[in-house]
């Protein structure tokens, strides 16, 4: 038998689909035709946007904010708590059109900007600008938005 914890507190959206083994928190809002993976942790008082996915085992604690149309790649993880453990906590916020790379780590209280990318496996310990790639242990501003677009539409075409 498959189980899944979805609290009876939250609210999900239209045409949700949430996979195997997933906990969502008391007071989480979930907007419409999102897809949430396997083994997926999401705290309470979390709010993810509309058109969102994520990845398998990701963790999101409470107090975090995801926007519209973000992908988070399997295995990352959000921080609640910048000095553990401190038992004060601040969510993480990812803006709208943000691509969260597998295995990024990503410091309580920090902002990933609108369209955004946060290569797989960055360690992001300050808030990323708009349209930019950051990539690295701590990240680090790599390219633009736009040369991302054009490497995967590269990638895409070959």
């Amino acid at each position: 038998m498959v189980t899944n914890f979805i609290s009876n507190k939250a609210k999900i959206g239209k045409n949700v689909k949430i996979w195997h083994f997933t906990y969502v928190g008391d007071d989480t809002e979930i907007g419409d035709n999102v897809k949430i993976g396997s083994l997926v942790h999401i705290d309470y008082n979390v709010k993810i946007g509309d058109n969102s996915m994520i990845e398998g085992a990701v963790y999101i604690p409470p107090l975090s904010r995801i926007g519209k149309n973000v992908f988070i790649g399997p295995a990352a993880a959000l921080t609640n708590d910048p000095y553990p453990p401190s038992g004060k906590m601040i969510g993480v916020t990812i803006e709208d059109g943000a691509i969260i790379g597998s295995r990024a780590v990503i410091k309580a209280g920090v902002t990933v900007g609108k369209n955004s990318v946060v290569a797989m496996g960055a360690v992001v310990t300050k808030n990323v600008r708009a349209n930019t790639v950051v990539v690295g242990a701590p990240a680090k501003e790599k390219y633009s938005r736009d040369e991302y677009d054009k490497k995967q539409k590269q990638w895409i075409a070959s």
